[in-house]
């Protein structure tokens, strides 16, 4: 093996444990966060939880409402059917007068 070969292999491995130890020593410098920032984040999330169970109970009654929109709407459909249902028995009950009228005026 040559010298050059080995003294190569010693300067790469210098320059890896260099890389190495200088990344160690880069995350480890991060500053703890300000305890102020923490209780303002626990501030957050206690509001945004209290938001979120605020629009949980809005949209359970928009869900509520809209079921009894559709009941509504069901029984109106029924009621409209039954009725166009007398109007059509009608028209045919007067249809059928109309002509026992002509029938008697004839045969009088």
């Amino acid at each position: 093996m040559s010298t050059t070969g080995v003294f190569r292999r010693i300067t790469l491995g210098i320059a890896f444990a260099g890389l190495v130890s200088g990344g160690a020593w880069a995350q480890a410098q991060d500053p703890p966060p300000p305890q102020q920032d923490v209780q303002q984040d626990k501030k957050d999330i206690r509001s945004d939880k209290k938001d979120l169970n605020r629009n949980r109970a809005d949209r359970n009654a928009d869900a509520k409402d809209l079921h009894n929109d559709k009941k509504d709407l069901h029984a109106d459909r029924k009621g409209r059917n039954k009725d166009q249902k007398d109007i059509n028995k009608d028209k045919k009950d007067l249809h059928k007068d109309r002509a026992d009228l002509r029938r008697d005026r004839r045969h009088k």
